[in-house]
């Protein structure tokens, strides 16, 4: 029934009525609400280049949630420590597998936690590399490279972590990047405009492989 009906929400967002796109809350008391401005820019961004409707106002939604299954992109943050709870796992998993996808991106200390609930909401299918030819790094904008780096933290190769179900990314994993960190407004981190719009870009990129597999 979840699946017919984020089924359902898919198909009349392709007939061109207003897209949303979610903030996860999350337990365990990492600051799942860090970069404020970062999802309301990212929906600028793709409505001015990608040809998107999507609404700028940014919901949140919980991980056990049923509401959940009303974002087609649902994106996740924080420095610290997440938990997720039984139900969450369930509900977590259950979107996923019914055609969501959730964008998980590391501001810098969330590594060692959020692995372990991974592994909790699909303890079989692990977490892969996505190499720089996926087409997720190809279109609508190139990164030749792969994921790009906007953010130093420890100096380490940005990489992007996937898990598939039926060929299709359910959950991409980024770290030692923070795209969010790039979404956001100018002012907060005084980043220059080209290492913002890498990250736009390549937030466009996700948004358009959700829209369009």
């Amino acid at each position: 029934m979840k699946k017919l009906f984020l089924l359902g929400i898919f198909f009349v967002w392709n007939l061109g009525f207003s897209q949303e796109i979610a903030l996860l809350k999350y337990s365990g008391g990492g600051d799942w609400y860090a970069n404020p401005t970062s999802l309301p820019n990212l929906a600028k961004f793709c409505n001015q280049n990608i040809n998107t409707k999507i609404n700028t106002k940014i919901p949140t939604v919980e991980a056990g949630s049923p509401d959940l299954f009303s974002y087609p992109f649902v994106h996740m943050t924080g420095h610290g420590n997440v938990v997720f709870s039984d139900n969450d796992i369930v509900n977590l998993r259950n979107y996923l597998t019914s055609g969501g996808f959730l964008h998980i991106d590391d501001n810098y200390g969330m590594d060692q936690y959020i692995r372990k609930e991974i592994i909790k909401i699909f303890p079989d299918n692990p977490l892969v590399e996505l190499p720089s030819s996926h087409s997720v790094f190809q279109k609508p904008f190139v990164f030749s490279g792969g994921l790009p780096k906007i953010h130093e933290h420890d100096g380490k190769k940005p990489q992007a972590f996937a898990i598939f179900i039926e060929g299709r990314i359910v959950l991409l994993y980024t770290v030692e990047t923070d795209l969010g960190d790039g979404w956001e407004n100018q002012e907060v981190h005084n980043d220059p405009n080209e290492v913002r719009t890498k990250a736009l870009k390549m937030g466009a990129n996700l948004i358009y492989y959700v829209f369009n597999n």
